[in-house]
């Protein structure tokens, strides 16, 4: 097959300079990359390879980058941001969330799926239960074997080979058996689909969720941890790493050729893969449900400024990255501001959505919570959703700490570990990759960089904008999104200056968002667009982000509750509307939006701890 190629940094064994610091030459060369896009993915491109990842250091203005570049992008804003403003406030009353000791607590998942009787993957994700014992605290190894996760575009044939078979050895164990590749695909099911209750805190009317707040990345870390320690006990190799999908580098904007090399006959093959989706078609970060029809060049240009969004524009605190706090006695189901983070809601959703089948009656298998364990991409796929929680700590910028409150260090979940033993960890030990004996080969990010240059729409469109759209305060809320919604929204203070915006972040929120749950919802929010004959897309500058959300079943609710926040302070800067009292807020409905309706729509000035 043919492949993307991008001209990327010499080989080296170390870095000690910042890659990205103020004066370095990567931030002043013009990057722009070469790219074949009649291709699928199985190059080796020329990336640095280093397990030891330096510090990024981000200047505060970011250089603009030359719009004829479209490869570093065009867009700014950001995908789901901060839902609450607790982002380092230990709770007062809260307990952590504990994922409960006797697993035979355990009940079907919820049967109440859109097309459950068409649930190809069986709602019974409950683990065997080899023993009543109680879990016992896992204990991270002393000087681990370092695992490195290489790049699923560069993966060498002999690597696949192991691959593929540690995977196919883990099909070939009975199912009952707790390393079985059902019983892997079932773990997703139970902690997603209410297998489990809070029952081991008081709370067994609630269910244990562990998407859509801040659970989300330390317990896909230490599901990814489990399961890459089992495979290499399955082919006694304890250094085996798992590979990563590289789809924030446009090399690996493609579906792994080898997950579909050989059909059948290949265990890292699923029957249940959009195949419009294969090589050597880019994957879309912004998917809404239909495809764009956009050139490999304009996908690309549209990927690259979403990841800076998710990354950096919208990942500008803690709880905007993580996503808001979950504890003990919250109703995962029902609580306005525990959302996603941006990256969860954000690429995180859309590859879901992206890879599962749209002609299954759920989406199977990637496409619905469910049933997503049971493709070998979702574990790829969150690998690089894991390494962008490195990435992101690794950015030297003022708010890029994990949670430090105690509800979150204490959360813990129940596994079987590699040596069949059920353990209880907790999220406390799971914020050091090195740590936990792995780390990922070095790639480059190219969005980075991919901050767009001024993007101005003329001055003051909002105030051009009185008595023909209605502000916000005159909105009658509940208000319906069926169709495209413009308000004008008064800002809490105009022209900051540098000091005041390192203090702090300006962040349009969306609260109060009801929706199905059971269906793939999706909305985009621009600022200060207007019909000006320019096409306004993901990569533009007015693009503030997305709410979007992966159904997922849940008993007898088929409403939920959640938020949303975008980061704003670049965005105003790029379409040069920073003296601007109030802004045009446009909601334009994608997906599943029929029903969906929205509380509250306000801009608020937020602390950077």
């Amino acid at each position: 097959m043919a492949s993307l190629t991008f001209s990327t940094l010499p080989t080296s064994t170390t870095i000690k300079k910042p890659l990205f610091s103020k004066t370095s030459s990567h931030l002043n060369q013009s990057h722009r990359f070469k790219v074949s896009c009649n291709a699928a993915a199985n190059n080796d491109d020329k990336t640095v390879k280093n397990s030891e990842t330096p510090k990024l250091i981000l200047p505060f203005e970011m250089q603009n980058v030359d719009r004829r570049n479209v490869l570093l992008g065009l867009g700014v804003g950001g995908l789901y941001g901060a839902a609450n403003l607790t982002t380092n406030i230990p709770s007062a009353f809260g307990i952590p969330i504990t994922a409960p000791d006797n697993i035979s607590d355990c009940v079907t998942a919820s049967s109440n799926l859109r097309n459950s009787a068409d649930a190809v993957r069986g709602l019974a994700c409950c683990p065997p239960v080899l023993s009543t014992d109680k879990p016992k605290d896992y204990v991270l190894p002393t000087n681990p074997v370092t695992r490195i996760r290489p790049a699923a575009q560069r993966a060498t044939s002999d690597y696949v080979a192991k691959y593929q078979q540690a995977i196919q050895a883990m099909k070939d164990l009975p199912d009952d058996h707790p390393h079985s590749w059902k019983q892997q695909g079932k773990i997703h099911c139970a902690y997603c689909n209410g297998g489990y209750s809070q029952g081991q805190t008081g709370h067994p009317e609630l269910q244990l969720q562990i998407h859509n707040s801040w659970l989300f990345f330390p317990f896909h870390r230490w599901y990814l941890y489990f399961y890459e320690k089992i495979l290499g006990k399955l082919i006694n190799d304890p250094s085996f790493a798992i590979p990563f999908w590289n789809w924030d580098n446009p090399t690996g904007m493609v579906l792994p050729g080898m997950f579909e090399d050989n059909g059948r006959n290949n265990p890292l093959f699923d029957p249940f893969r959009d195949a419009t989706h294969l090589p050597p078609t880019i994957f879309d970060i912004e998917y809404a449900g239909k495809d764009t029809g956009a050139s490999c060049i304009d996908q690309i240009g549209i990927n690259l400024p979403s990841m800076y969004r998710q990354m950096i524009t919208n990942a500008s605190d803690t709880t905007s990255f993580f996503g808001g706090e979950f504890v003990a006695g919250d109703d995962p189901l029902n609580k306005q501001f525990n959302v996603a983070g941006s990256i969860e809601a954000g690429v995180h959703t859309a590859a879901h959505r992206w890879v599962g089948n749209p002609r299954m009656a759920n989406g199977e298998d990637m496409g619905n919570f469910y049933s997503a364990g049971y493709d070998p991409l979702f574990y790829v796929h969150h690998a690089n959703v894991d390494r962008m929680w490195k990435i992101w700590k690794d950015v030297d910028r003022k708010g890029h700490k994990d949670p430090t409150a105690g509800d979150w260090l204490n959360a813990s979940y129940v596994f079987y570990d590699e040596n069949e033993n059920l353990v209880r960890v907790y999220n406390r030990d799971c914020v050091d990759v090195r740590k936990m004996g792995y780390d990922y080969e070095r790639s480059e990010i190219p969005w980075i960089r991919s901050r767009p240059t001024a993007h101005a729409k003329g001055a003051n469109v909002a105030a051009k904008s009185v008595g023909i759209v209605q502000k916000v305060e005159d909105v009658i809320f509940p208000l319906k999104l069926n169709k495209i919604v413009k308000v004008l929204v008064k800002r809490p203070a105009t022209n900051r200056t540098k000091e005041d915006k390192e203090k702090e972040n300006e962040l349009l929120f969306v609260n109060g968002i009801q929706f199905d749950g059971e269906r793939f919802v999706k909305f985009n929010v621009f600022v200060n667009d207007v019909d000006d004959g320019v096409e306004t897309t993901a990569a533009s500058s007015e693009f503030a982000g997305s709410f979007a959300q992966l159904p997922h079943n849940h008993g007898d609710k088929m409403l939920m509750r959640s938020g949303v926040a975008f980061g704003i302070t670049e965005l105003l800067e790029d379409i040069e509307a920073e003296g601007d009292e109030s802004i045009l807020v446009t909601l334009v409905p994608k997906t599943g939006c029929d029903e969906l309706t929205i509380s509250e729509i306000t801009i608020k000035l937020v602390p950077v701890v």
